[in-house]
């Protein structure tokens, strides 16, 4: 469990917290995917299970 600063409240702000871009990141909520066009407005409730893919490339 990760506890977050107060000012964090959606997943657009959950990605910019950690330097994540949202092209190359998936993120689940309680089991539900949330489409990258409602990362703006999802609200995060304390107590969410918050999953984020974040894809790299390499060779």
């Amino acid at each position: 469990m990760i506890d977050l600063p107060a000012h964090i409240r959606t997943v657009a702000q959950l990605l910019h917290h950690f330097h994540i871009h949202e092209k190359i990141a998936i993120v689940e909520i309680n089991m539900e995917i949330i489409p990258k066009k409602n990362y703006e407005h999802k609200q995060i409730a304390d107590g969410d299970r918050i999953e984020i893919v974040h894809f790299v490339g390499g060779g």
